[in-house]
């Protein structure tokens, strides 16, 4: 079970949530977002964490950037100046940039029925890659980061054909139910674990890869 601490827009949160035990860290570029940072800040918190990782021989974390509609050019640009390993196309992205990637994105979709799932799955998910697609909770004119509790049932069919990040809503309370019901290959969370947008409270972070992990091992 890999765990995706989302919104990272300080040095002090990436720390905490590698320490106790994420697996990814996610920085979100879409100036829309409560928890957008510049790519140059971004990229000053990564190289500081990158620094503190390897001075306390610490496990990598993989390095994610949120992209709502941007050019294409634009995310290779940011993905380069900030070291990041994944882009996260969360917009109306066509399939094409994707393949331009190169196989360093995934596509985030929010689909509200299970045809409109099985539409999607069709045009964006790859099973070769790994997460093949990010599920996250319908919520009309939003791109993500609601805090709305997606529908699980839906998410179970995607999860059963390709490896799924599932984000939407998610907190410590109830990631445990979430990953017995849905069997994600990962979780993402965001407000879940903040006091305040973009500001992640570290007992909130611990609790939910507890109960994340936990949930995994007992499924």
């Amino acid at each position: 079970m890999k765990v995706k601490i989302c919104g990272i827009t300080r040095l002090e949160d990436g720390v905490t949530a590698v320490t106790l035990g994420a697996d990814m860290l996610g920085f979100n570029f879409y100036t829309g977002s409560k928890r957008y940072i510049t790519p140059e800040k971004a990229a000053a918190i990564i190289a500081d964490l990158r620094a503190h990782m390897h001075a306390n021989a610490m496990q990598a974390v993989l390095l994610v950037g949120i992209f709502v509609n941007s050019p294409r050019e634009e995310v290779q640009q940011i993905m380069t100046q900030c070291g990041l390993d994944w882009a996260q196309l969360c917009g109306d992205e066509p399939v094409e940039m994707l393949h331009a990637l190169s196989g360093r994105a995934f596509k985030a979709i929010r689909p509200s029925t299970h045809h409109e799932a099985d539409a999607l799955l069709q045009t964006f998910a790859s099973p070769q890659q790994t997460p093949a697609i990010l599920v996250d909770a319908y919520q009309p004119g939003e791109y993500g980061g609601s805090g709305q509790t997606g529908d699980w049932a839906l998410a179970a069919r995607v999860a059963h054909r390709y490896p799924l990040l599932l984000a939407g809503g998610l907190t410590p309370h109830n990631v445990g139910t979430a990953v017995q019901q849905v069997q994600p290959w990962g979780v993402d969370v965001a407000s879940g674990v903040e006091s305040a947008p973009g500001i992640k409270d570290a007992q909130k972070v611990a609790a939910f890869i507890k109960e994340a992990k936990a949930a995994s091992h007992n499924r």
